[in-house]
This record gives C-alpha cells, structure tokens and sequence, in this order.
C-alpha cells in the first residue's frame, strides 16, 4: 500500500526561516535600511519556493486526473477531495495576496505595486495596523486561516501526528502572551509585514502539494500488491469428525473478474472451484489439480495446487479456567470446544449439576452434588447430535480464605493488612475485617465475616459483623503508641455455605 510523503523542509526553507527570525528580532533594536533589505531578500526566496511549489502542485493534479480517467469509480472521491483543498487553498493564498497588496496600497498610494513585490514605504510603521486592526480585516484573515486548518485537520483524522503539524503551522492562537493579530500587525514595517503574509502563502502551498499526494495515495489504500498468480485452496476445516464431509473453496489469489477459471481436481472438473468428498474413514487425506486460464496475452496458462485434510474420530476438548475441580457455590468457568465444529453448534450438560453458556465455547459449570459430577459433550453435525465425550470432575468446598484488615490509606486509596503498623485514625475511620484469597488468588470467590474479637491491653471484646463495634473503638483509643491489637476468633461464611475459623491479624499503633 502506498502512502503521503512528508514534505520536510529543505535547506533553502530552513534558511528562510532562520532569517525571518533573526530579522524580526533585530527589528526590535532598530529598523535599518540593511533589515529591510534583508526582508525583501527572505521575500524574494518565498516567491521562488511558492513558484516551484505551484509547479509540483499543477504535475500532481495533472496525474491525478490522468487516473481519474483510467479508474472514474476508484478515483472520484479523492479526486474531488483534491480540486476542494485546492479551491480552499486558492482562496486564502489569493486573499492573502489582496491583503498584502492593500497594506502596499496605504503605505505607498497610487504607485503601489498590484504583485506586492516593490514597496517603497518599506518602513512604514502604520499602514499594517491601519489595515489588519482598525479596518477589521485582521479578523477576517484570522477567521479564513481557522477554518482552512480546521478543512485540512478534518481531511487527517486519524492521523493525529499529522494533525499536530497543521494545527501549529496555521496556529492563530496568542504568541508568548500576545494576540495573533497584534503579534502581526502592530508597529510592524510593511516589509516585514508582507515577507511574514507570503511565508503563510508558502505554507499553504506546501501543504496544498502535501494533501494533493495523501489524498492521491488513498486511491489505492485497500489494493493488495502482487506480483504473482497462484492458486490456494481454502477449506471450510482441514479437520473432519467420522460421518461428516470436507469441503474446501479452489480460488485463485489474485483474479480478474471478467475471466473465469477452470478447475480440476484429481483430473476431474470441478464446478466453480467448489470441491466435496465424503468422509467414512479416519486417517490423513491429500488431493491436488490445477485451475486453467487465459492470461491477457490470449495464452492459457495453468495454476497448481495441493492441499490435504486429516479425519479424526469424535472428541471433545475441555478445559477448567480455574483449577482441575469443580467447587461449590460458585461459577466455575469452562472453555468448551470440538475440533473443527462451530462453536454454536456445540451443546453441554452436566449430570450432578448445571452449564449455563456465557460465550463462544465458554460455559459456566455449578455442581448441586457432593462427591463427582460428569460433563458431556455435544455436537450438532450435519443435523445430527452426536456425543463428543466428556469427562468426570471431583466437587470440593473451597479453600480457606485469608484475613485482613481493610482501611483507607490518606490518599483515600483502600488497603488490605494482616501485620505491620496503622494509626488510631486509620482504625477509627472506617476499618474493617474481610476475607478473600489475597492478591495472588486463583478463583474468585466472595466471603462475608459475621464475628470476630478484638484482644488489646484491656482484654478481649467480641463483636458480631465484620466492623469495629463502640466498645472495640473506645479500647482503640485508650491505647498508647507502639501497643498491639490483636483480631482473632474470626469467623467467615462463603458462597458455598460453610463457615470457616480464619487466622488472626496483628498490628501495632
């Protein structure tokens, strides 16, 4: 796939820049004859990189008309995206262009130059104010360069480094501090104010000739390159359950719609490439032929191939996202799935508990039985429901979770603790006592804590729930810096029914 070429700026450019910079600063010291020399020196080399621009501009539309013609149906919507950047830019460029020349016009009268080249008030400190700020026109100019950048940025979305590049080079948003039209117009000799309008002619020229060549690229931005022709079989699975049938596509990789090809496979002709075979035996299976065409030579030219397929008996291929049990009171979850058979085509069911389908092949298994339960596979095959197999999984409670202290930390973010250190007013603002497998858990499952007991210095004061009663809170506060305070006798209950002991937490203040 071809794309835009950038247009970095050449050393020329660059070179024109970098005086355009010096010179305005040593504006600021004083406006010499030799500064204003040098800004109708930096002038005259715009005009020659504007001219050459217009040049490459004109080629590139010239070759996009040219393919216009070639592909009408392909072309036609980059092409006339083309001609509007074009238009667009025109319009500022020429708007510009009688901008310039009005300020001229002002600052030498009647002998002002119509091309804005010759100026002989060159140091006239009013007219691009006179002009640009007290007629208004500033605020025109402002509001075409908007909405020209903001077509260009539209033309670019999606390509957000590009996009950057436009928005600063017709950025009219302030100059360190200063608003763009004072930054411009106020107390600016006309020769600078004129080089300054032509570098922005420049830079829509480049950027009329840097869209030209990304909206030209575009017309073939989902063609596929090749640089041969060769014949693939595609089949609908290589993998064939006993009892069903292979089918595969015969296509050419690259083909011209207005011809058709002829297949054979095995030495017989196949009808539109769409070959079919049954399968009654097991085992490994190749096949090859050739599809026959014209080239646009008149020649017929013949493509090879070889392709193979593999029939297995029925199976099945099960698999626990969790762990090698299954466990209960919670969902424990299944990728289910038959080699060579669509996934809704797949069914499961479960002596000694329930699958419910959460996914393409995936299912959520709960047991209602201790001991074992069994699974078994499904599959719907050329209309009919044959067994896949299955498999026998142990049912077990689940493991015991870990304690902790949960409180949250100054920066309001939660925190999880079985030992370490905390403050009266950590414990005082909230804490609580919780149960879950800890960070580096296998299986999700959630416990509610309904006792515990808190043993300090002043004994041990049990509560009910998972939260510090008023009793357990005023012991807390009596309690100086460096004492322990111990949970213990914690007890947990989980989806699964049973209750647990859980070990106790320590912290110290």
């Amino acid at each position: 796939m071809s794309g835009a070429k950038n247009c970095p700026e050449t050393t020329r450019q660059k070179m024109i820049g970098m005086m355009y910079l010096v010179l305005t600063a040593m504006l600021a010291l004083n406006v010499s004859s030799e500064i204003l020399n040098g800004f109708t020196m930096v002038d005259n080399s715009l005009h020659t990189t504007i001219e050459s621009t217009e040049m490459r501009n004109k080629s590139l539309i010239e070759s996009f008309e040219y393919q216009y013609k070639q592909n009408p149906a392909k072309v036609k919507e980059w092409l006339d995206k083309a001609n509007n950047v074009k238009k667009l830019s025109d319009d500022l460029y020429d708007y510009i262009q009688n901008f310039k020349f009005q300020i001229i016009k002002i600052a030498d009268g009647k002998n002002a130059d119509p091309a804005a080249r010759v100026i002989e008030a060159r140091d006239n400190l009013d007219a691009s104010e006179e002009y640009a700020k007290v007629k208004g026109n500033g605020k025109v100019l402002k509001q075409k360069m908007d909405v020209y950048r903001n077509a260009i940025l539209q033309l670019l979305e999606g390509n957000p480094d590009k996009q950057k590049v436009y928005q600063k080079v017709f950025s009219t948003d302030r100059m360190n501090g200063t608003p763009w039209q004072d930054a411009l117009f106020n107390m600016m000799p006309v020769s600078a104010t004129v080089t300054l309008l032509s570098k922005y002619q420049s830079d829509i020229r480049s950027s009329e000739s840097e869209m030209i060549q990304f909206l030209k690229s575009q017309t073939d931005a989902d063609d596929y390159r090749v640089n041969k022709i060769e014949a693939l079989v595609v089949p609908n699975s290589r993998y064939i359950i006993r009892g069903g049938q292979y089918s595969a596509q015969i296509v050419l990789s690259a083909v011209d719609s207005t011809k058709k090809p002829e297949y054979f496979v095995n030495g017989s002709a196949v009808s539109k490439g769409f070959y079919q075979v049954g399968c009654g035996k097991t085992g490994a299976f190749t096949y090859s032929g050739f599809i026959r065409m014209a080239g646009n030579d008149g020649n017929v030219k013949s493509y090879p191939f070889k392709s193979d397929y593999i029939v297995e008996e029925p199976s099945a291929t099960i698999s626990n996202e969790d762990l090698n049990v299954v466990y209960r009171g919670i969902d424990n979850k299944f990728s289910i799935s038959v080699p060579g058979i669509a996934a809704e085509k797949v069914s499961v069911s479960v002596d000694g508990g329930s699958a419910s389908k959460v996914g393409s092949g995936r299912y959520i298994i709960r047991p209602s039985r201790d001991g074992e339960i069994r699974i078994s596979v499904i599959a719907n095959i050329d209309g009919k429901n044959l067994p896949m197999g299955g498999g026998t999984y142990r049912v077990k409670y689940l493991p015991d979770p870990k304690s902790f202290m949960q409180y949250t930390d100054a920066g309001g973010v939660p925190r999880l603790t079985q030992d370490g250190t905390v403050s009266k007013r950590m414990l005082k603002s909230g804490v609580s006592i919780v149960a879950n497998y800890g960070p580096d858990e296998l299986i999700k499952a959630n416990f509610t804590v309904t006792q515990f007991t808190l043993l300090t210095v002043f004994g041990p004061v049990p509560t009910s729930g998972s939260r510090l009663s008023a009793k357990q809170l005023n012991d807390i506060d009596r309690l100086e810096g460096g004492e322990f305070v111990i949970i213990k006798n914690i007890k947990a209950v989980g989806p699964d029914g049973k209750q647990r002991s859980l070990s106790p937490i320590q912290v110290q203040l």
